[in-house]
């Protein structure tokens, strides 16, 4: 398969969703950006396990898992390297929020090229900026992956400096939560944190590994509160999702510099290790 988009629609070869589909129209659905490598999923089942957590909170039905990952195996199989994309959405609707009780989910996959990220990013660092744009409170949808993303688009369009790989995202009550593609990491006092996502934030795939990671690797772990002062003041920070790794943070607003600190490159070890290796993040 060459690195051109190619979709699915429904398991069928299509470029289009119906005009009435719940997705387009409120944005009714779920989401889930993978990495391919040599023709595998990296992380998919953590994918399709948070693509199951959000179809239960949103009340989808559940989907076929076994059959939903054998069409993923079969569709990414010849692409070397790049992006698959997994959309699902309640279906197609008439007009109005209640669904029709008959509405059937529609699921549509995506594939695209990697971006063509430099390679000082993962070595030396990247810079960030604190968004003013906030992130709402909502319980009912934290940590899932759920279409409605106008606050990332929002604060994405905030810069245009390419050279800022991202901006950091604030809550209502001025908590740090997430980059606008990224989860945060800190580490200070040989402690690594990462802000809690129990009432607002996207609950990464790569995220989960890095914790799993840190777990095994016996480092002291918190999750909870961080704000602007814990960044400022932080001995190293890195931010990660699952199409760019983990990255180090060398600035933010071009005020703070930030080194290459030992846990972010132990954890960026211990990442690469699994992936070139014992393909520890690209569980069957």
């Amino acid at each position: 398969m060459t690195q051109e988009v190619s979709c699915l629609v429904d398991g069928r070869p299509a470029d289009a969703v119906p005009v009435d589909d719940r997705g387009f129209q409120y944005g009714d659905g779920l989401f889930e950006t993978c990495r391919v490598e040599d023709g595998r999923v990296a992380c998919l089942t953590r994918h399709l396990a948070r693509l199951s957590a959000g179809c239960e909170r949103l009340g989808f039905p559940q989907p076929d898992l076994v059959a939903l990952r054998a069409e993923i195996e079969s569709f990414v199989a010849a692409m070397r390297q790049g992006v698959l994309k997994l959309t699902l959405t309640r279906g197609s609707s008439a007009r109005g929020y209640g669904p029709a009780g008959d509405t059937r989910p529609r699921r549509v996959l995506c594939l695209s090229p990697l971006p063509d990220w430099p390679s000082e990013a993962q070595r030396d660092g990247v810079r960030l900026r604190f968004c003013d744009t906030r992130l709402v409170i909502n319980p009912r949808l934290a940590g899932i992956k759920h279409l409605n993303r106008l606050e990332q688009v929002l604060a994405r369009r905030e810069w245009h400096d390419e050279a800022i790989r991202d901006g950091l995202m604030c809550d209502t009550r001025e908590r740090v939560i997430e980059g606008t593609m990224s989860n945060l990491f800190l580490v200070t006092g040989g402690v690594l944190h990462t802000p809690r996502l129990d009432e607002c934030g996207v609950a990464g795939v790569m995220r989960s590994v890095v914790i799993d990671l840190a777990e095994r690797e016996g480092m002291v772990l918190e999750i909870g509160d961080i704000s602007r002062h814990d960044v400022r003041y932080a001995d190293e920070l890195f931010v990660c999702n699952s199409l760019i790794g983990i990255w180090p943070v060398a600035s933010i607003d071009g005020m703070n510099d930030y080194p290459v600190g030992d846990m972010t490159r132990a954890l960026q070890d211990r990442l690469a290790a699994g992936e070139t290796a014992t393909h520890n993040w690209y569980p069957r």
